[in-house]
Parts: C-alpha cells; sequence; structure tokens
C-alpha cells in the first residue's frame, strides 16, 4: 500500500513515513475495499451475480486503485451479457496497471475472435432496437427480433427480461416463466427476475421452482422386504415392495393383455390425438408466418416512404444549395466588376459583369448591375460580338448564335451582331431564324451593304421558307449557307478594318 499524497510505501504507523501525512482513513478505505471485493468474489462464486455487481462497486468506490476487484466486476458484467461495461472495466484496469494485468488478456482474448465481437455488438444494437419496438407497439416484432439475439447472445439478462415482459403483457404467463428461469441459471438473485416471477407465480397460483429438476429425489437404500427408501428433500420415502407373479402363464397372458390393451389405447387415443396436435401446429404455423409477412410488409412499406421522404428532402437541399452557390457566385462576379468599374477597368468590368446572371439580384444588386451595364454594355456587346465571328470562322454555330444572342441583348440592336447572327444561324442550316434576322437588317438599315447582301440569301430561300422543304432541300439550303457564310467573313474583314 502507497500513500495517496507522495506514493511512499506505508509501514504500520499511521503516519506516512516520507511526507509525515496521516494515513488512518486511507487504509480503512482500503481495508473495506478489500472486504467488499472478498464478499463479491463469494457471491460470484455461487451465481449471485447481482449481489456481486453491487458489493465490487462499493469495493471500488472505497479505493479505485483495486485492480482484483475492477477486473472481477468485469469478468461479471460480461458474464451477464455486458461486454461493453465489461471492457471498459478491462481498459480502464490495463491502464493503471499496463504491466502483469490480467485484463490485458481477457481483452486480447476478446479481440482476437473478431466474428464474436461483432456478433455481441450486433445483438446489443438488436435489443436497443427491440426497445424501440416495443415503445411502438409493434410487440411481434420485438419478439422475433429477441430470440435471434438470445440466440447470439444467450448470456444477456435484459433480454429474457424484455421477453419475459412482452410474454406477461400478452398472458402468455407460461412462456415468460421459462424465460425468467433461464435468466435466474445466470444470475440467481437478480431482483428483476424476482419480481417478475412473482407477477407470474400471482397470475398463474402456481409456484416457479428454480432447483434443477433431477437429483431431488435420492436412492438411499433397499429395505430387507424389497422396499425401496428415497430422500426428497428432508422427507424420507419409502415405497413398499411391488407384487411379482409367480407363475410363467400368468406373466405371458398379463403381457398379451397388455399388449393389445396398449395397441387398442393406441389407435383409439393417442393416433387421433396426434394427427390433431400436428394439424393445429401445422395452421398455427401458417398463420404466425402470415402475421409476420404482413408485418414485415408493412415495415418495408413504412422504410419505402422514409427514404423517398428523405431522398426529396436531399433533393431540396440540393437544389437550394446550388442555387445559393450560383447566386454566391454572381455577387462575387458583380463585386468583382464594381470594383474594376471604380478602376476605370472598363474592360475587366466588363468580363467579370458577362459572368453575372441579373435574374439572382437582389433590387440593389440590379440597381448596381444595371449601372455598370450602362458605362460598359458597349465593351461587352463588342466583346460577344467579336467573340461570335470567332465562333463563326471556326465553324462552331451553337457557340456562334449564344455569343451574338448576348451582344444583340445588350442595349440597341445593332446592324453588325443581328447580321452576323442570321449568319450563324445560316452555317447552322437554321432557314426560318436566319431569314427573320437578316429580314430585320434590311428593315432597320436600308441600302447598306449589309442589308443588300442580307436580301440576297432571303431571295435565295424565299422558295424553301414557303414551300418547306424536305430534309434533302435542307442539306442543299445548308451548302448554300457554308457558301454565304464564307461571303459574311470577308465582309466581316473588311468591316473591322475599316
Amino acid at each position: 500500500m502507497n500513500c495517496m499524497i507522495c506514493n511512499a510505501p506505508l509501514t504500520a504507523s499511521e503516519y506516512c513515513p516520507k511526507c509525515g501525512c496521516r494515513v488512518t482513513a486511507q487504509k480503512k478505505a482500503w481495508a473495506l475495499s478489500n472486504l467488499y471485493y472478498n464478499q463479491g468474489l463469494e457471491k460470484a462464486q455461487v451465481r449471485d451475480l447481482s449481489g456481486a455487481i453491487t458489493c465490487l462497486k462499493r469495493s471500488l468506490k472505497m479505493n479505485k486503485l483495486n485492480i482484483q476487484a475492477r477486473n472481477l466486476l468485469g469478468l461479471v458484467y460480461f458474464e451477464t451479457g455486458e461486454v461493453v461495461a465489461a471492457l471498459s472495466h478491462w481498459v480502464i484496469s490495463k491502464n493503471m496497471m499496463p504491466a502483469d494485468n490480467p485484463a490485458a488478456g481477457y481483452i486480447s482474448q476478446l479481440q482476437k475472435d473478431g466474428n464474436r465481437l461483432d456478433e455481441i455488438n450486433n445483438s446489443i444494437r438488436k435489443y436497443n432496437q427491440c426497445l424501440e419496438y416495443c415503445r411502438s407497439g409493434n410487440t411481434d416484432m420485438a419478439k422475433m427480433q429477441l430470440k435471434k439475439v438470445l440466440a447470439s447472445n444467450p448470456k444477456l439478462i435484459k433480454g429474457y427480461h424484455l421477453l419475459s415482459l412482452i410474454y406477461i403483457h400478452e398472458e402468455e404467463y407460461e412462456k415468460a416463466r421459462r424465460q425468467l428461469k433461464t435468466a435466474a441459471k445466470i444470475d440467481k438473485s437478480n431482483t428483476t427476475t424476482l419480481r417478475f416471477l412473482k407477477e407470474v407465480e400471482e397470475q398463474t397460483g402456481r409456484r416457479t421452482n428454480l432447483e434443477p429438476r433431477f437429483g431431488m429425489r435420492e436412492k438411499e437404500r433397499e429395505g430387507k422386504d424389497g422396499s425401496l427408501i428415497y430422500r426428497s428433500g428432508n422427507d424420507v420415502v419409502i415405497q413398499p415392495p411391488e407384487f411379482r407373479e409367480k407363475t410363467i402363464t400368468n406373466t405371458l397372458v398379463n403381457l398379451v393383455l397388455g399388449l393389445v390393451v396398449g395397441a387398442a389405447a393406441l389407435w383409439f387415443l393417442v393416433v387421433p390425438a396426434i394427427t390433431q396436435n400436428v394439424n393445429e401446429a401445422a395452421n398455427q404455423k401458417v398463420v404466425d408466418y402470415s402475421n409476420q409477412m404482413a408485418t414485415q410488409a408493412a415495415e418495408l412499406e413504412r422504410l419505402q416512404e422514409q427514404m423517398n421522404a428523405s431522398q426529396e428532402s436531399v433533393d431540396t437541399a440540393q437544389s437550394q444549395i446550388e442555387a445559393a452557390e450560383k447566386q454566391t457566385t454572381d455577387y462575387e462576379n458583380l463585386l468583382k466588376a464594381w470594383d474594376e468599374y471604380q478602376q476605370g477597368n472598363f474592360t475587366n468590368a466588363a468580363n467579370a459583369i458577362a459572368e453575372v446572371s441579373s435574374d439572382s439580384l437582389s433590387v440593389e444588386g440590379k440597381s448596381i448591375y444595371d449601372t455598370i451595364m450602362n458605362q460598359v454594355g458597349d465593351t461587352l456587346k463588342r466583346q460577344y460580338r467579336d467573340e461570335g465571328i470567332n465562333y463563326i470562322n471556326a465553324g462552331n454555330y451553337d457557340a456562334a448564335i449564344e455569343s451574338l444572342t448576348k451582344a444583340v441583348n445588350i442595349g440597341t440592336q445593332d446592324r453588325r451582331s443581328m447580321y452576323y447572327l442570321a449568319q450563324a444561324y445560316a452555317g447552322k442550316g437554321d432557314v426560318a431564324n436566319a431569314v427573320s434576322w437578316y429580314q430585320k437588317v434590311v428593315d432597320n438599315y436600308p441600302g447598306t451593304q449589309n442589308a443588300l447582301d442580307a436580301q440576297d440569301y432571303i431571295d435565295q430561300h424565299e422558295d424553301e421558307i414557303s414551300t418547306e422543304d424536305s430534309q434533302g432541300d435542307t442539306q442543299s439550303g445548308d451548302g448554300e449557307s457554308s457558301q454565304d457564310t464564307s461571303t459574311d467573313e470577308e465582309n466581316t474583314d473588311e468591316g473591322t478594318e475599316g
């Protein structure tokens, strides 16, 4: 024993030889801890596990460094199926005394059998699920799950208690009695077990015998007159000698009569009863299986509804996140455009404002957007138009249409943007849209070179628009559009140089 203050070894004196602290209370506490440990050990040896747990907890309360008490408490918890509590005490014990500690062997032995440890953990999770089933009134699912739990973890006393409580609730007292007797074999003095047994005894009016069924009557000796003498508890029972026939004829006659009577009884009594029992058992199994299938189908439907609701929530949240990210990006680009605008860098401001979607902006943000666009709109319009012309030259008409549409929609519609947008539609083979935009050039800018070229295209494809030709005619129009594009590209270069 060491001093709690300085950790020096103590002697028979009431004071620590090193620090001089009085250690009388410490010695008494440690002595009580050892006393409770010995009591717990005695109770554990006779399978009074509940009493052992109480004594060992008191022992650790007196001296938390009592390694033997902590290890034994872990063993008792493990014997009652409480594997998590057992591991907790063994881990604490190992940390307190790393060397020569049996707890390290217990932990390593349990960890070696990983499958068994996983099985125990699964049984505990299933037991907790059974509690939820009981709280929700689904006792049928709880019973089926508890039977699986007790099959994988037969020492879990709480499982027997919960299953017997369900049987008591359903007034199946004999089934509850069997579960409680099994729990009593593990821990014979468990107060919950005894309380539930008392309830079963009050309901059935029959006392429960927790002693072994066999070995109660012990044959002592045979009397001189052939009588048998037994001892049953504290009582001595004397059975009189059997009467034996003395002649062989009487014996054979009795034997034949017995066989005949037995065969008749078997035929008229036993066989119909067995057949009836088999039929009733089969019918009951069919009913049980039908109930189980119905319960499982309802449970599956409920889980499917939960999954669908969860998926809808996830999709909604994802959409909201994407919208928020898009709005954040728009505001970041708007702030960047405003900063460049304040510094007079209109080109950079135009590049930044081009990435902003005004639909996601607030009223204040839209006001800033309009202010910037009023100043850099021409620059941005020119960028989109040049970008569309480059796409036309590269033959990427879809990208050209997208860029030129943006250019047309910024500010007032200008002749060059409309003309090249019509040229992009012509290059793609969309004659209807091409003629529509060429017509706008002719109407708004008559007499210009672009208007003359647009009118030539309209005249060449007038028949296609009026008759809506088939696919062969469309392909023919595509070839002509390509020729037109090359001509417009020359005009584009000339216009740019001018």
